[in-house]
């Protein structure tokens, strides 16, 4: 594992990145990801720079959202030695759920996790591949609140930064590793 201190070459993960114009509708440009995935060398560097960020925080448990939070989120929480909780869409999880609604800019969508999934006072650090409005990542915070976590902070693989979805997470650490300007 790396430490702390250790850099990474984002430029190099960036070309690892496929960009695909016009997807899923003209005039976007999709980042997929998959093809950093795919790199074994590529992902590791990824994970052990995004965990590098925490280590030493005291982390109790990494929330992945459905469906690419499920990538990350178990990967830094093995380099970070803590726990994984799954937030998943409405109707995947067997237990008692508690469940948020939230706008997006199209519709709205809904997101549960399991009651007893986090202890009152536990640091949890909340995990997606993309920051874009930051609708889906503060609904996720909203819930960990309500069953009183502390929200140690966020992390994200890609930024797109000029959708501005930080600013909804302003009362929060943000960490986002690349950053594209459009």
């Amino acid at each position: 594992m790396i430490s702390p201190d250790s850099t990474v070459d984002c430029d190099a993960l960036k070309k690892l990145i496929r960009e695909v114009p016009d997807f899923p509708k003209p005039g976007i440009l999709f980042y997929d990801i998959t093809t950093l995935l795919k790199d074994k060398l590529g992902f590791a560097r990824l994970i052990d720079a995004l965990s590098a960020h925490y280590i030493g925080k005291e982390i109790d448990l990494i929330l992945g959202m459905e469906a690419r939070g499920f990538i990350f989120g178990p990967a830094l929480a093995y380099r970070l030695n803590a726990g994984f909780v799954p937030v998943r869409k409405p109707g995947k999880l067997p237990a008692a759920t508690a469940k948020i609604s939230y706008d997006l800019e199209y519709g709205s969508n809904s997101l549960e996790i399991h009651r007893d999934a986090i202890a009152k006072g536990q640091r949890v650090l909340i995990v997606d591949d993309l920051l874009a409005t930051g609708g889906t990542a503060l609904a996720t915070a909203e819930l960990a609140n309500q069953l009183g976590a502390h929200i140690a902070g966020f992390t994200f693989v890609v930024e797109l930064d000029f959708l501005k979805g930080r600013e909804k997470l302003s009362n929060y650490e943000v960490f986002s590793l690349l950053h594209y300007d459009r």
